[in-house]
């Protein structure tokens, strides 16, 4: 999962962590006791995808766009196989049979581009939801997480417009942890339970 609206959350979490510097002198040092003074860092890309609920959206969009996904791969194969024939035959294909195949080769061309848009379109925009759907409640979990674990700021060390180059923490694994227990996916196991394996068979 990528896009820009991993870049919008963490500057709305450096937004509320940065809060403080923008108090009066006479309130910050009230602002340093609410906010506490350690530095962390979490990798949100990473926080995102590793959730459980991030990794069923995941394979939920595989899924959902395989069939599109292999009909892609069809026609690219649909295209080289024309051109190889064309290669093939450059010497004993007629001038209007060597027409017809590049002409059928530059329409199915045009239809790969034109699919090959709108699925990655589409696909952008499905992930853009589930990057949104989880980021905002992952945001929460930090905010809930950062006063009561003493930090004054948490960075996101995942975006390239926060060059990090140093925390007291990194926290991306608990957060990850606190947001499986805050938000449950159905069906998977609690938090450190190991599924028991199916019973064997008797034998009977």
């Amino acid at each position: 999962m990528k896009v820009t609206s991993i870049v919008r959350i963490s500057t709305a979490i450096l937004a509320c962590a940065l809060a403080a510097t923008a108090l009066p002198a006479e309130q910050k040092s009230a602002a340093a006791a609410d906010f506490g003074s350690r530095v962390g860092a979490i990798n949100l890309r990473q926080a995102i995808a590793s959730t459980a609920e991030g990794k069923q959206a995941s394979a939920q969009l595989e899924s959902q766009f395989l069939a599109r996904r292999k009909d892609l791969e069809s026609l690219n194969k649909q295209i080289g196989d024309l051109q190889q024939r064309l290669a093939s035959g450059a010497n004993t294909l007629s001038d209007e049979e060597k027409a017809r195949l590049t002409l059928q080769g530059q329409r199915l061309t045009q239809q790969l581009e034109r699919r090959q848009n709108e699925f990655q379109e589409d696909l952008s925009n499905a992930q853009s939801d589930v990057i949104n759907t989880i980021g905002r409640k992952l945001v929460d979990v930090v905010m809930r997480y950062a006063p009561s674990n003493g930090y004054g700021a948490i960075l996101d060390n995942s975006s390239q417009n926060t060059p990090v180059l140093f925390a007291s923490s990194d926290i991306t694994q608990d957060i990850v942890r606190l947001y499986d227990e805050a938000y449950p996916v159905k069906g998977a196991a609690p938090a450190g339970v190991t599924p028991k394996p199916p019973a064997k068979p008797s034998g009977k």
